[in-house]
């Protein structure tokens, strides 16, 4: 490297944002993840040993998979080239692969294709690059935040290991943030800054997790400031603006949360509900979408055990699309609370189950003709509606005949729970099928419609 070079390279550092500076220059610097990378983990062992092998690292945003896979082709010699799935296509992959061969084959010096938001790729690039991580011409690092399970393809995984990240302890964020501020060459350590503990416990709470917006919310803090200044909440907060967001409402995380919203409100905890519905809401998750979701709820879990449940879901979500947000908020936070305390039953779910398995599973007889509409001559000439009592020329409106095709005869879909209103149903619903298992008489045939 000639000094031109050197004094180039040198220069970029300085002006790199604190989190980039900051990043570890080896494994021992790593802050964290000891379960995937400390002493005595097979990654470890196999980055000590140079016995690499394509990765896929699964994590948040921040908790340093880009800093991990710098770290193990720096530590094993090889030749490290990254690039972003969202500005990268074929061509520049075919480029890569056939730079990595001839490297390989030159200078035996093995190539880590980092690939940043691999998830992005679509199939036709996944498996443009597949045949080079099969054969070795390249040694694959991925990083997603999206679970890759769903987002990259089954070959291309099937050839990898995926290592999950989880995001930061407050504790690590904590050591990163005293590094950052007592380092004198790359971090701010030369300007002698002090950060209150009020500060450094709410830049804690800030990050998530997240060691890039903790250092560069730091950084930014401390912008402006003399030497030996003093960085206050005030400041923190006025840079931070916001919470790191290890939220995205189209990724794996929004369907987490929908699913703890779902399950905390099926167990009937209105404080978990409430929380995960503002953590959707807040977190610029669509509201109508949640609103859908609630109405679901209501058809599912509760169902005719409280039947107030489904207008009154039906109501909050009109209220959310006449109102909007934040004001929408509140009706789906009553329709929460509501949903979360109300009986609980899945009768009607287990029901439509029960029947749209028979309907996929069983011949699909036609309908008894006396349940037939007959609107013309001929269709009554061929009996159609012929032997149907109608069920109003009964006592209690209720006559025994048979309405299901002759295959599913006695079928019974529909088993209430004995909680809140369905209590009353399932004993009506006893009453009406001691009248159906009765002889079905002859005569008093009622009116055919």
């Amino acid at each position: 490297m000639d000094l031109f070079e050197a004094n180039r390279r040198a220069t970029l550092e300085q002006a790199a944002p604190l989190s980039a500076r900051m990043r570890p220059r080896n494994l021992a610097e790593i802050v964290g993840h000891g379960d995937v990378i400390g002493e005595g983990t097979l990654l470890r062992q196999a980055i000590e040993r140079d016995q690499l092998i394509s990765l896929v690292l699964w994590g948040p945003p921040g908790s340093g998979k880009t800093t991990l896979a710098r770290l193990i082709a720096n530590e094993t010699r090889a030749h490290f080239v990254a690039i972003s799935a969202v500005s990268s296509g074929v061509a520049e992959l075919r480029s890569i692969v056939r730079e990595a061969a001839d490297r390989l084959g030159m200078h035996s010096q093995r190539t880590v294709l980092f690939i940043d938001e691999i998830h992005r790729f679509n199939k036709a690039q996944q498996d443009a690059i597949l045949p080079y991580v099969e054969d070795g011409t390249v040694i694959l690092i991925g990083a997603t935040t999206e679970n890759p399970s769903f987002e990259v393809n089954a070959p291309l995984l099937s050839r990898s290991r995926v290592v999950v990240l989880q995001a930061l302890e407050d504790s690590d964020i904590e050591t990163i943030i005293t590094r950052a501020l007592s380092d004198d060459d790359r971090g701010l350590g030369i300007r002698r800054l002090a950060l209150t503990d009020e500060a450094r416990s709410l830049l804690v709470n800030l990050a998530n997790g997240d060691a890039r917006f903790a250092l560069n919310t730091l950084e930014f803090a401390a912008a402006g400031l003399d030497v030996e200044g003093t960085i206050d909440a005030e400041r923190v907060l006025e840079a931070a603006q916001r919470r790191a967001a290890a939220y995205d409402k189209s990724g794996e995380a929004h369907y987490d949360a929908i699913s703890a919203l779902h399950k905390t409100l099926r167990g009937s905890d209105p404080d978990a509900a409430v929380y995960w519905l503002a953590r959707m809401l807040e977190r610029g998750d669509d509201p109508l979408y949640v609103a859908r979701r609630l109405v679901r709820f209501a058809s599912e879990d509760v169902g005719l055990a409280d039947p107030q449940a489904l207008p009154l879901a039906i109501a909050a979500q009109q209220a959310v699309h006449f109102l909007g947000m934040p004001e929408g908020a509140l009706a789906l936070a009553e329709l929460a609370v509501y949903l979360a305390l109300a009986p609980k039953s899945n009768a009607v779910y287990r029901a439509y189950g029960a029947a749209s398995a028979d309907v996929a599973s069983t011949r699909n007889d036609p309908v008894p003709i006396h349940l037939r509409n007959a609107p013309t001559r001929l269709m009554k000439e061929m009996g159609y509606g012929r032997g149907y009592r109608y069920a109003h020329d009964f006592a209690d409106g209720i006559v025994a005949q048979e309405n299901l095709p002759e295959n599913l005869r006695g079928a019974n879909y529909y088993q209430p729970t004995e909680r809140g209103f369905e209590r009353e149903l399932g004993n009506r619903l006893r009453q009406i099928r001691e009248i159906y298992a009765r002889p079905i008489a002859t005569s008093n045939e009622g009116t055919p419609e």
